[in-house]
């Protein structure tokens, strides 16, 4: 009995170990205050994206939740305003699914806000869950994750930017992810077929969410160098494996397996917002506007995002699809 409980007691040793080094990742350590200063962070209403909000809320700056879902988006803005103790939590419709949604958003911004210091992309559609696929289009006719992840944050920001010039020292933080470095962008399907892939499998939902994660690289690169003598930057970065919402769509069988396994080795939300955080908090970062971070630290891209030409074009052809 004895020899099993020290099996059991260095197994769990073990684990804690690993999971602390591993998964459980850095932690941003800004003691920066934000008051006086505006946010806005979409996909807020949930996951990493409620985490980083409530986290700008505690530091006193007035946040705005940028959601599709009105009701989730409400209840957010009470838990964080109760959590954080900050009334300066508000919601504003924004449907990245629709580009005329994004410029109703962000005309209601210019309009009601004076201010613009942080600009999270946050939000993001998956589209793929252990067999299950969430496909579409979005209401402009284009693939929903290339739609959602790139081109909707693209116009969102492009629309804002004025705004993020006349506040000094703004940030804009994308969301992007490792499996950017499986990515690549194919311009004639874009043209022919308004998506990155071909077809509505689970290989083409798992290969357009890779294809819009490079989008993400590319976008902050160019978004960089345009940026080039002002006062605004940008990061973009890869926030770990995250345990958010994961059995939601699942079957009971899927989730006996899948839950489990990603409350032992996946991020919380907390964990996952601290690269966020460390990007749109953290001082001194301004010379690596541009670059790509994650576990809050500097990170390579693939060779792909390292390619300007290829920003560039994306950036082109993004306006023209956006009709700018």
């Amino acid at each position: 009995m004895s020899v099993l409980l020290s099996v059991l007691v260095g197994v769990l040793a073990a684990y804690v170990l690993i999971y602390y080094s591993l998964f459980k990742g850095a932690r941003c350590k800004s003691n920066v205050t934000l008051k006086g200063k505006t946010a806005i962070v979409t996909g807020s209403n949930t996951g990493i994206g409620k985490t980083t909000a409530l986290d700008l809320a505690k530091r006193g700056a007035r946040v705005i939740l940028a959601c599709r879902n009105k009701q989730k988006a409400e209840a957010a803005v009470y838990d964080i305003r109760k959590e954080s103790g900050n009334p300066e939590v508000l919601y504003m419709h924004l449907d990245l699914a629709s580009l005329t949604s994004v410029r109703g958003f962000a005309e209601t911004f210019l309009k009601s806000e004076p201010r613009l210091d942080l600009l999270i992309n946050n939000a993001v559609c998956v589209a793929f869950s252990l067999g299950l696929i969430a496909s579409g289009r979005t209401e402009d006719g284009f693939g929903m994750v290339f739609g959602v992840n790139h081109l909707g944050h693209f116009l969102l920001t492009l629309l804002l930017l004025d705004r993020l010039k006349q506040t000094e020292h703004s940030r804009v933080v994308n969301v992007s992810a490792l499996l950017h470095r499986l990515g690549s962008v194919d311009f004639n399907l874009l043209n022919t077929l308004k998506d990155l892939v071909t077809g509505q499998s689970y290989w083409h939902a798992f290969r357009a969410y890779c294809h819009s994660k490079l989008c993400n690289v590319l976008f902050t690169r160019e978004l960089a160098n345009r940026l080039e003598g002002t006062s605004v930057t940008c990061y973009c970065l890869h926030p770990g494996v995250i345990a958010t919402e994961i059995g939601r769509n699942m079957g009971v069988l899927q989730k006996l397996f899948s839950v489990p396994m990603s409350k032992l080795f996946f991020l919380d939300p907390e964990g996952g917002a601290q690269t966020t955080l460390y990007c749109a908090l953290q001082e001194g970062l301004e010379p690596l506007s541009g670059r790509y971070f994650s576990s809050c630290a500097l990170q390579n891209v693939s060779a792909h995002g390292r390619d300007d030409a290829l920003a560039k074009k994306l950036w082109e052809v993004s306006e023209r699809l956006c009709g700018l």
